[in-house]
């Protein structure tokens, strides 16, 4: 019979870590990178976050790797939004779109008579 080591403490986050290692080393790579290995690496990732407990020790790997702490945010999106992302980068994104759609909804499109013949 094989014995089978006991899942690791969920807060022991050594695998988790270098998952997330792995994962800013493949997003800001400049060779391209396989689909399956980039999958691979997200889905083993998303496993791993979902052992681990929240607290201050996540919170400090999540807040040095941005690529794990994007995925974080989408896995946990349900529950807490876009928890882990600046308000004011965030703030700013959404004020910038605004100012973009209502410039798109003054200009008139090209070969638009708006209406006369």
């Amino acid at each position: 019979m094989n014995a089978t080591k006991p899942l690791s403490s969920q807060n022991d986050l050594t695998v988790t870590h270098v998952l997330a290692k792995l994962l800013e080393r493949l997003e800001y790579s400049a060779l391209p990178v396989g689909p399956e290995q980039y999958r691979s690496v997200v889905t083993h990732l998303v496993d791993a976050l979902s052992n681990v407990a929240p607290g201050n020790a996540l919170g400090a790997l999540l807040d040095t790797h941005p690529a794990a702490a994007e995925l974080y945010e989408n896995i946990n999106y349900q529950y807490a939004g876009l928890c882990r992302s600046p308000l004011d980068q965030s703030l700013s994104a959404e004020q910038q779109a605004r100012q973009a759609i209502a410039r798109a909804m003054r200009q008139p499109t090209k070969g638009s008579t708006n209406g006369q013949s």
